[in-house]
């Protein structure tokens, strides 16, 4: 798969990424499902899923992605003055519709874990154990769904100059995330028990 793929692809999901890293840091405090529990009498959700990690982590994932799509143009004009006009970075279908695309993005990741961790409590899996691939992929899924979605609509609507999903994202992209986005989730997971472990020992 060439590099421009690749960068692409990066690109295009960063928002998804920053948001699910941001609701980690900022989440605590009210759960989203309230603590309620599903007519299985198991939690609906469970207390990893809050309401400051889904409305804080989207929000500062919309502000990255707004910093990429400003800054793709700039970028865009660098690589072609270094006659490097085979890649080009997505700005996200410009103002104002970014903003509607980006969040879709964003929150579109997060709203995948959410639905995840719906089916994982129904499965008896504790909060912080792997569901394999599930884990890895519900937030690319997320993101596809919603950002589909979004897209549609906002063609539909014409506010677009047709549809940003089907313009930007090709089978390529789709499949690179697919395939990387597991072993990156892995790593990180990997990495994040192993400094939880070294800070309980302290």
């Amino acid at each position: 798969m060439c590099w421009e793929i690749i960068a692409q692809a990066f690109w295009i999901i960063l928002p998804a990424y920053i948001a699910n890293a941001s609701a980690v840091l900022v989440g605590g405090g009210t759960p989203i499902d309230f603590g309620k529990k599903y007519k299985d009498g198991k939690r609906i959700l469970g207390d990893g899923k809050t309401w400051n990690g889904l409305i804080i982590g989207g929000l500062i994932g919309v502000i990255g992605g707004l910093a990429l799509a400003n800054a793709a143009p700039l970028i865009n004009q660098i690589l072609l003055e270094n006659n490097v006009d085979t890649l080009t970075l997505t700005n996200f279908g410009g103002f104002p519709s970014m903003i509607l695309i980006i969040a879709s993005v964003s929150y579109g990741a997060l709203f995948g874990d959410i639905t995840e961790s719906f089916f994982k409590r129904r499965r008896n899996i504790k909060r912080g154990e792997d569901w394999i691939p599930f884990d890895q992929i519900d937030f690319i899924l997320g993101v596809l769904f919603l950002s589909f979605v979004m897209s549609g609509f906002l063609d539909l609507i014409n506010l677009t100059d047709g549809n940003w999903f089907f313009n930007i994202l090709k089978l390529e992209h789709i499949a690179f995330l697919l395939v990387v986005t597991p072993f990156f989730h892995l790593i990180s997971n990997y990495l994040h028990k192993r400094i939880k472990a070294y800070n309980s020992r302290k």
